[in-house]
């Protein structure tokens, strides 16, 4: 990966990202038999954090790695100094290897048992019911909550509740699974990395030591051109060291969902509420989540996307203002549009950066960088479809997507006989 490196500078102290040792790729033991589930509850769930301990420091320089064997790894992102060479983005294999488990006789772990982690989010929850509505045996990961998620158990599914953020409950959830399919994201609440990173690491690492047979990943589209956003180039850094584990691994990059669409744009201009946007060129092809799923299931089958990375991108990429006129057009109404300037987001991510309790805030307002550089969240999608035998016209358009959502909510609204301005009534 080439490109200005990321500071996080906080007065003269430099912050970095935290980094694992990455796990280094020998060759898997032949076996006569699948992983069983017996053997794997029989592993010593107590021994696992030993195993998976994380030994030295791994600072990234430029062009070269170096580790110390007295504190925990970290990668160390720097800027390139304006004009200067550009630097690449090194990640090594220094973590010492998980010993593999004998494998005793026994049950074989069904290839139709998948975990599901992140699995109230968005997407996770179309996974989840796109894999039930497959036959999968479907087990979710949750984080213990105040609202359980029933719904998830009405749909048939089995949860479990663990916490990336503490790793010793993370091996228990794996007993038995063949496949994970990670979805999961940190709250906006949250530091970008005590999930993204470390959470993924530690979940990464006990899908290694428990002999899991597939790993699934959800990226972020040109998550490699752009180091200067932190969440960004965190997904780059989880991309190679799954790579680089061993696994069996599905990476795919994703654009962006037509969900997130709903509450933006449709709901504030059904409301009659401002509608914000920016001014940036930006261009997003938009892809549903029920696309998504159907597709990744298709992948997971096909032996020929074992070991890929794949992009998947809707059928035309959109700017703000194009999804505004859509859904005004649409909804029968104009919007309220409320125009920020990529200049003010970029301004205030400067500002909030120089305090310790808005980093956070500053890390979520990088994307202003990228909006800002008129980038294209798009890929060519033939030979993927041609890869995974998929016809293009299957492919739910925004168009379609938009046109049938406010057809059935204009109708229920007619039905009602409400008035758009009845702000008693939540989308």
């Amino acid at each position: 990966m080439t490109g200005r490196r990321w500071t996080w500078r906080d007065g003269h102290r430099r912050l970095g990202i935290p980094s694992p040792p990455l796990l280094p790729t020998p060759k898997p033991p032949r076996r006569a038999t699948p992983p069983t589930a017996h053997a794997m509850a029989s592993t010593s769930l107590a021994a696992l954090p030993s195993q998976l301990a994380s030994p030295g420091r791994l600072r990234l320089r430029r062009g070269r790695a170096a580790l110390s064997s007295t504190a925990r790894p970290h990668v160390v992102l720097h800027r390139a100094p304006r004009g200067g060479s550009r630097c690449r983005l090194a990640v090594t294999c220094n973590a010492q290897a998980v010993a593999p488990t004998s494998i005793a006789q026994g049950t074989p772990v069904r290839p139709t048992s998948i975990l599901v982690v992140g699995a109230t989010g968005t997407l996770g929850r179309q996974v989840v019911r796109r894999a039930l509505d497959e036959g999968y045996d479907v087990r979710c990961l949750v984080r213990p909550r105040p609202a359980p998620a029933d719904f998830l158990r009405d749909w048939g599914a089995t949860v479990v509740n663990a916490d990336l953020s503490k790793p010793e409950t993370i091996p228990a959830t794996l007993v038995g699974i063949h496949t994970v399919i990670d979805c999961a994201t940190g709250r906006p609440e949250e530091p970008i990395r005590t999930v993204d990173w470390e959470g993924k690491v530690a979940l990464i690492q006990c899908a290694k030591a428990m002999g899991i047979q597939k790993y699934v990943f959800y990226s972020i589209h040109n998550c490699d051109k752009h180091p200067e956003v932190p969440l960004m180039e965190i997904k780059h850094c989880t991309e190679k060291f799954i790579q680089d584990s061993g696994l069996d691994y599905i990476i795919i990059r994703l654009c962006g969902f037509m969900q997130g669409l709903i509450g933006q744009y449709a709901v504030p201009i059904l409301e009659e509420k401002s509608v914000w946007g920016t001014d940036a060129p930006t261009r997003i092809a938009y892809m549903d989540t029920q696309d998504v799923a159907r597709l990744t299931f298709i992948a997971m089958r096909n032996e020929k996307a074992t070991k890929k990375l794949l992009t998947f991108a809707g059928p035309r990429a959109w700017t703000t203002q194009e999804v505004i006129t859509l859904c005004e057009r649409l909804a029968g109404q104009d919007a309220n549009v409320t125009t920020v300037p990529v200049a003010v987001l970029r301004f205030t991510r400067q500002l909030t950066r120089f305090f310790q309790w808005t980093n956070d805030v500053a890390d979520r307002l990088a994307f202003s960088e990228v909006l800002s550089s008129d980038t294209v969240f798009s890929a060519p999608m033939s030979e993927t479809y041609q890869l995974l035998g998929v016809d293009a016209n299957d492919i739910l358009s925004l168009e379609k997507y938009l046109q049938d959502y406010f057809t059935n909510i204009l109708k229920k609204l007619k039905d009602l006989k409400a008035q758009s301005k009845q702000t008693d009534i939540f989308f």
